[in-house]
């Protein structure tokens, strides 16, 4: 691949040592973090503002990365939350009708490095052997040895509470496909099933999917108690997804269990993990995760295969949650739970509003609603 003079050197240390070399396309400094790699073909601008990725670097599998720039309608989120960026190789001339600006200039504004040049091939092949490694990229220090020192220093995701970093700091309402500055009204809708979202990293298409099922969605900060969640009078809950070790997050949990039972839950992803252990399970990490837009999941209810959108390095144990909980889907590449039903709680692993990614298991959420609304019937 033809590089320019003018490229910025920048360097990726991991920590077993190994070294890649390529060029800064975006933004300038260090950067540490889990360096984990997505298998998707098309979907970055999605990837980057998927909460799901604080304290994470990003490698692309796919080798041409930035062809069609960055547009107002497929953000998941305020802005970009993984640590760094790395793909085989920047197009720098972007063209698509939707187009605001470019990858490079997005990354930049948010103060992210990004960095192309580097076998992607190699790191990823590195990753799956080794599975994901704690790495460092630096456009400004390039001894090797001193980098090193501060990858073994950093502490990593297991044990982790990143929730709190990507939060929301106060509720708000999401209305007319964004963000509402609205007062929440005390009286909710007779129209409308109303759905509290704990906000544990959600995505924006999490919030555009409920109300296009005909919610009235009111987002809350992941810190509140069960007390403060149920007085807002929610018809249902859903947990979101988010960054970090599930296991980290027991106030998270303790709410879920409180909630339980009460009013009809729906946990994706993060908010799976968060509801397995609200049940007595327990978690355990992944060699090198699940993160792209092509995973195979079995629906055993219906025995149908469906392909799904995934980012996680956290998995319930299934066996943990046997007896307490209807196993509904499992990962046909490597048998993880992918899903746990019971009472009136359904939680997925995957991430079923996609974006990126296929929509087979949209219709979730239609059975989201269609539970709210016989929980509802039946407390009359």
């Amino acid at each position: 691949m033809p590089l320019l003079n003018k490229q910025r050197r920048a360097i990726l240390v991991l920590e077993d040592k190994k070294v890649f070399e390529g060029f800064a396309f975006a933004g300038e400094g260090e950067t540490l973090g889990e360096v984990v790699f997505n298998t998707g073909m098309t979907g970055y601008q999605e990837v980057i503002t998927d909460p799901s990725y604080k304290g994470q670097i990003v490698a692309m599998t796919y080798p041409l990365v930035g062809n069609y720039g960055i547009n107002n309608e497929d953000i998941e989120s305020a802005g970009i939350h993984l640590e760094g960026f790395i793909v085989r190789e920047y197009q720098p001339h972007p063209s698509n009708w939707r187009m605001t600006k470019s990858l490079k200039s997005f990354l930049e504004e948010s103060g992210k490095i990004g960095m192309e040049g580097i076998d992607t091939r190699a790191l990823t092949r590195r990753l799956r052997l080794a599975g994901s490694m704690k790495g460092i990229i630096s456009t400004v220090n390039f001894n090797v040895d001193e980098l090193w020192e501060k990858v073994k220093a950093y502490p990593g995701l297991v044990g982790r509470d990143l929730v709190r970093e990507v939060s929301c700091q106060k509720p708000y309402l999401w209305s007319s496909g964004a963000p509402r500055a609205d007062k929440i009204p005390a009286k909710k809708s007779a129209k409308k099933p109303r759905v509290v979202v704990i906000d544990c990293g959600v995505k924006y298409n999490i919030l555009r999917l409920l109300e296009k099922n005909g919610c009235e969605v009111v987002v809350l900060p992941a810190a509140m108690s069960a007390k403060d969640i149920l007085s807002y009078n929610p018809d249902g809950v859903l947990l979101s997804n988010g960054p970090g070790d599930p296991a980290a997050l027991s106030y998270i949990v303790a709410t879920a269990r409180e909630i339980l039972g009460k009013k009809p839950v729906f946990g994706i992803c993060l908010g799976h993990q968060i509801i397995g252990q609200a049940i007595g399970g327990y978690t355990q990490k992944l060699k090198f995760g699940h993160h792209g837009i092509n995973q195979p999941v079995k629906n055993l209810e219906t025995g149908r295969v469906e392909i799904t959108s995934q980012n996680h390095g956290f998995v319930v144990v299934p066996e943990s949650v046997e007896g307490k909980a209807k196993k509904t889907f499992t990962n046909l590449n490597d048998a993880t739970s992918e899903g746990i039903k019971f009472g009136t709680a359904m939680s997925v692993q995957y991430h079923p509003e996609a974006a990126p990614g296929p929509r087979d298991t949209e219709y979730l959420f239609g059975e989201f609603v269609a539970m709210i609304n016989k929980h509802k019937r039946e407390a009359l």
